[in-house]
């Protein structure tokens, strides 16, 4: 959510920045909830002391002996026209409390101007693209190949566009967790952290997940609480510090996490739908940082660093662009991605996004800290430090061999029991 008092004294700046991302902020309809908010809040706030000033009448003519009928109709006439007053404050706090939960997140300076992918800003490419003196299989065929992937049998257990990995495989998406996890804390400091993978409303609205993209969400269904499988760690781990004030001492706080991520795909039906680059549930080793405002341009650059180091030790050519304004999520101000390259399809495929929020998600989630005194809101950053199905599928066909094997890369044969194919 932005910060309401930036909307109601720059309404032209906030709408002017909105539309860099091609959204069209509608100040007609923001001014009437803004104008309707403030008429029945005084309103209710002269009928209140009406109530009271009328109240203290009736008491003191009750006291004095006197008649105080005339007095308590005048009364019942001013508790009915507060009540009516009351609603219609409610009524329309519900569509002004839902207009500013629509509005995305205001862009940082640093954001390249364009309108899609195709105008994101290439930053870098690092790593030794492979040459092949073979036509190279994609992801799908080697794992199918080599035994290790059974589409038909996902789709008999749950449906399409889930994945059952089996022998050498499942023990490599193992020690892929296991690997990115010791790197993230034993190299970059992060604390890992383990998280419920079903969380309620509060939790969604609170990072941001709802109500925009509700479709896309997995409900759960429950007699007492609306809840949902979670679409990545970001979602419980944030929450982690709901509500709370922190010690500006104890930031910047950098957490590592490991979840099941589940996502409906509504609406991407014939993209990526072969392998497993979308799937409705995958693994994430997922970056989360709270940090002081001052430093969260700087620990973007550290969380997204720390997630490049993962791709160097796999040995992996990959590249980093800054997404455009057009291209960037709804809750980020500066988002990083970070695309490993598929020889099958001769491109870079996103494999990580690493965002600052600012103060986005902390503002619905109400995580402050204190500095001379005085309450300022902390601000949020998250990435995958990686995706462990796409990086599985990178290493598939980055490492593919003529005859069909996969060779394992260097730094994960200690956790593969020091094989060297897969």
């Amino acid at each position: 959510m932005i910060d309401l008092d930036n909307l109601r004294n720059n309404l032209k700046e906030v709408s002017s920045n909105l539309m860099k991302r091609g959204f069209k902020l509608d100040e007609v309809l923001w001014t009437s909830l803004e104008e309707n908010r403030k008429y029945y809040q005084v309103k209710m706030e002269s009928l209140q002391a009406d109530q009271n000033k009328i109240a203290k009448e009736i008491a003191q003519l009750q006291q004095d002996g006197k008649e105080s009928n005339e007095v308590k109709t005048k009364a019942t006439e001013i508790s009915k026209e507060l009540k009516k007053v009351k609603e219609k404050f409610q009524e329309n706090k519900v569509e002004y409390d839902n207009f500013l939960l629509s509005l995305p997140n205001i862009l940082s300076d640093l954001v390249p101007s364009g309108i899609d992918e195709n105008d994101n800003e290439i930053i870098f490419e690092r790593g030794k693209i492979p040459s092949f003196d073979f036509s190279p299989k994609d992801h799908q065929e080697l794992g199918i190949l080599n035994g290790g992937m059974d589409f038909e049998a996902a789709a008999k257990i749950a449906k399409s566009r889930f994945i059952v990995f089996k022998n050498s495989v499942a023990q490599l998406n193992r020690s892929l967790i296991q690997f990115m996890i010791d790197t993230h804390t034993n190299e970059h400091g992060y604390s890992e952290i383990y998280v419920p993978f079903i969380v309620n409303k509060e939790s969604m609205l609170g990072t941001g997940q709802l109500p925009k993209f509700n479709d896309e969400q997995f409900q759960i269904k429950d007699e007492e609480n609306e809840m949902y499988l979670i679409p990545t760690a970001e979602v419980p781990v944030t929450n982690y510090h709901r509500d709370e004030i922190l010690d500006v001492s104890d930031l910047t706080l950098s957490y590592v996490s490991h979840t099941p991520c589940f996502r409906s795909e509504a609406g991407s039906y014939g993209l990526d739908t072969k392998g497993i680059i979308r799937q409705h549930q995958f693994e994430k080793v997922e970056l989360v940082k709270i940090s002081h405002p001052d430093d969260s341009e700087e620990e973007l650059e550290k969380l997204t660093s720390n997630a490049e180091k993962i791709l160097d030790l796999l040995e992996l050519p990959f590249r980093r662009i800054k997404l455009c304004a057009g291209d960037i999520g709804f809750g980020a101000a500066l988002t990083y991605d970070l695309e490993v390259w598929m020889p099958s399809q001769s491109s870079y495929r996103e494999i990580s996004s690493c965002s600052n929020y600012r103060d986005f998600q902390s503002r619905r989630l109400k995580i402050r800290t204190k500095e001379n005194e005085k309450t300022i809101l902390c601000h949020t950053l998250n990435g995958s430090g990686l995706a462990i199905g796409r990086t599985i599928a990178a290493i598939f066909e980055n490492f593919q061999n003529k005859d069909g094997t996969i060779s394992i890369p260097n730094i994960l044969r200690p956790y593969m029991g020091d094989k060297e194919i897969l």
